[in-house]
């Protein structure tokens, strides 16, 4: 399959979280424990190395990175002497945590996994999972539940709405922000089809999600090896096949308008480490990027 995007990066493990920031592309190598920042020119830097895998990326408002820490289930903060844990959330998350978005006031919504990947194949053992929302003084709490396998996450421009894909629920669900952080009104904001809490090939199951200025989020679906922009409702407007498989999207750049891929042979760990096929992709886009992350 040719692949409608140029390479930016590679050799890289399992590249996950993308966020433009700074101008650069900052994400999670997770199989390779590190946080990497890469330019428009390809130089990349390792920001930090977390040893239990990271995921969710975001910023407070004084600047300093906050990373998802997965297995251990821990909100961490970068310093200037090493990382800090801000909130341990192992007795609010069902199982491994994972995406995260972080709002203008520096609070952080946090999904997880809700079940062992591993035994996925077992009906009985799927279990659905939470968003956690952490405070910058490291306040957690459940937020929402019931989500099938909360992952990637966006926030309006307004700061009152968050979207949320649930992979294993072929949807995308929003919720009102309250002042507090708190979430209501949750409603279907896109369904790609009516199959509920299932683990299908060739089924739209969106990871990774951004947000553009027209409304539209683009959404990453590795079972069908592409990437699809949808507008409320759940038409699909444009769709992008890459040559692997793409697990997180951004858009970022000068202008906004270019769509950065996370893009790997496969997520399983130890085959991804041996084949080292992950990448970031890039293609122009018409429409710019808004909200957050």
């Amino acid at each position: 399959m040719a692949s409608d995007t140029k390479v930016l990066l590679e050799d890289l493990v399992f590249p996950e979280g993308p966020r433009w920031h700074d101008g650069r592309l900052w994400f999670s190598d997770m199989h390779d424990h590190r946080v990497v920042a890469v330019d428009l020119d390809g130089r990349s830097e390792t920001i930090a190395e977390v040893a239990n895998q990271p995921s969710g990326l975001g910023w407070l408002p004084d600047g300093r990175l906050l990373i998802v820490s997965m297995t251990d289930r821990m909100l961490l903060r970068l310093d200037d002497d090493g990382l800090a844990e801000i909130a341990d959330l192992s007795d609010l998350a069902t199982f491994h945590c994972n995406d995260m978005v972080v709002d203008d006031q520096g609070r952080a919504y946090i999904g997880n996994f809700g079940f062992d990947l591993e035994s996925m194949e077992d009906p009985a053992a799927r279990r659905t999972g939470e968003l956690v929302l952490v405070t910058p003084e490291g306040h957690a709490s459940v937020v929402a539940d019931g989500l099938a396998f909360p992952n990637g996450t966006v926030l309006t421009p307004d700061g009152s709405t968050l979207i949320v894909g649930e992979t294993f629920g072929g949807c995308l669900t929003a919720f009102t922000i309250e002042p507090d952080g708190s979430l209501s009104n949750r409603r279907a904001w896109a369904a790609f089809d009516d199959h509920g809490f299932a683990i299908e090939p060739g089924r739209i199951s969106p990871d990774g999600i951004c947000l553009d200025a027209d409304g539209g989020i683009w959404v990453t679906s590795p079972m069908t090896r592409e990437v699809v922009r949808v507008v409320e409702g759940g038409e699909i407007t444009e769709r992008i096949e890459v040559e692997t498989v793409a697990f997180a999207c951004m858009l970022g750049g000068e202008e906004g308008r270019t769509l950065f891929l996370c893009t790997a042979p496969t997520h399983e760990r130890d085959v991804a480490r041996e084949k080292r096929g992950g990448r970031i992709e890039m293609r122009t886009v018409d429409v710019p990027r808004a909200g957050r992350p």
